[in-house]
């Protein structure tokens, strides 16, 4: 199967008051053509980082990345021509124009006529479903429909790889549901070879990926399929605790060697917060011991199936938003 990208031992660091920090530490991922690639990851673990690289946006400290087999810094211009990049929470476009002004403007720039770009702004406002909006001025459209819009404007110049970098940021449940329909057909029905999705999301990834790896600090910590990476903690025991209440971190739960990782967040009840666990072994009742030692009334145990979120769990030993 063709490569559509790779990175050898990819560094990138930067200059800051407290010294250098090192955004990627030595990144190496081989991406196969044809599928939806998700990168996961909490704010600030090198995602931006690596896609900025990848679109020839930023430049490595260290290392090599290839994009379609041509190199991000010594073939810039051949990656350029064959990419697309679109951001999550961006408006990138002018407001006062119309949603197909602003298309048939950055069509032009790829190079595009006005006949031909007129052509191809039509043909990818059907593709996204922006047609009943295509007359409306850009700074007038919601959220859900700005990102769509940018969606279709990454697709003008008709790219094999594009890059989407936390493209449901922001979004509503409805809206971002729609994004992750239409990335997932843009592969399935042969629009685009391959897409590399950033997001620190679970079940955007869980949903969308073909394939993922985990970064976290700069370093991949795991890749694989959904199955397969859940496969690495299948010998573990999963727990989800329903608490009274949580007005404090947990921490004193690491003192039982058992217990590998948590996260806890806020219950639909007031007062109430939920509690995941997962531990080496069966361990739950000096869990529950420990506890309510500390003064948190437990109310609810449930044993639970293994999800992406364990995985992630298991590697840093904390829920991906904390």
């Amino acid at each position: 199967m063709e490569t559509a990208i790779k990175t050898v031992d990819l560094v990138r660091e930067f200059k800051t008051s407290r010294g250098v920090f090192r955004a990627l530490d030595g990144v190496n991922l081989e991406i196969p053509s044809g599928m939806i690639y998700g990168l996961l990851g909490p704010n600030g673990a090198g995602k931006t980082t690596l896609i900025r690289i990848l679109s020839t946006l930023l430049l490595p400290t260290s290392g090599d990345a290839y994009v379609g087999g041509y190199h991000v810094v010594r073939e810039a211009q051949k990656v350029r021509e064959i990419i697309n990049l679109v951001s999550g929470g961006e408006r990138p476009g002018y407001g006062i124009l119309t949603t197909r002004e602003n298309l048939i403007y950055y069509a032009m720039l790829y190079g595009y006529s006005r006949r031909e770009a007129e052509e191809r702004v039509e043909e990818v406002s059907r593709l996204i479903g922006l047609e009943d909006f295509m007359n409306k001025r850009l700074n007038e459209l919601s959220t859900g429909m700005v990102q769509k819009y940018s969606l279709a404007r990454g697709l003008l110049n008709n790219p094999r790889i594009l890059f989407l970098d936390e493209p449901t940021l922001g979004l509503d449940v409805e809206n971002a549901r729609s994004i992750r329909k239409l990335i997932r057909r843009l592969v399935d029905d042969g629009y685009i070879e391959t897409i590399l999705l950033t997001s620190h999301y679970m079940y955007e990834v869980e949903e969308l990926c073909d394939r993922i790896a985990i970064i976290h600090r700069g370093r991949i910590i795991e890749e694989g399929t959904v199955e397969e990476l859940k496969e690495r903690v299948s010998s573990h025991v999963i727990y989800e605790l329903t608490l009274q209440r949580v007005d404090g971190d947990l921490d004193f739960l690491r003192e039982l060697d058992s217990v590998i990782g948590y996260k806890v967040r806020l219950s639909d009840v007031p007062g109430e917060a939920r509690l995941r666990i997962i531990m080496a072994y069966e361990d739950i009742s000096r869990v529950i011991g420990l506890l309510e030692k500390k003064m948190y009334r437990v109310k609810r145990v449930v044993r639970d199936e293994i999800s992406l979120e364990d995985v992630f769990l298991k590697l840093v030993g904390r829920g991906i938003d904390e």
